[in-house]
């Protein structure tokens, strides 16, 4: 029987180590990216909910679609602007934009901001 050199016994297993290392790398890479479009997420929330307050302080009711044209187009579709509250001679108005999914096991959910103007 032929003598086996210690080479033989190692074929393979630089590529199985670049295999996890490169979908550990990747994984990284990606929530990195998630945490980037949550972030982008709750900024669009509080500029809708600061354009949707500041147009119905002045009793405009299309607060809503002014709220969604302040937003990037791929995240008014879904965002939600409720009916304003009002107390006193303030009024609030809250907009929910949902945070998209890259990776399913990431979801953040919704990013929800308030904005307060006084009322005219």
């Amino acid at each position: 029987m032929p003598k086996r050199s210690p080479r033989t016994e190692d074929r393979g297993q630089a590529a199985i180590e670049f295999a996890g290392l490169i979908t550990l790398l990747l994984f990284i890479g990606l929530t990195a990216i998630q945490l980037g479009l949550a972030a982008y997420a709750v900024q669009q929330a509080g500029t809708a909910s600061r354009a949707a307050a500041r147009a119905a302080s002045q009793h405009d009711a299309g607060y809503v679609g002014v709220g969604k044209d302040s937003m990037s187009d791929w995240l008014a579709d879904d965002a939600v602007i409720p009916p304003p509250e009002y107390f006193g001679d303030e009024i609030t108005v809250t907009a929910r934009v949902p945070i998209p999914a890259i990776l399913p096991i990431l979801d953040f959910g919704e990013a929800e901001r308030s904005a307060t103007m006084p009322r005219d």
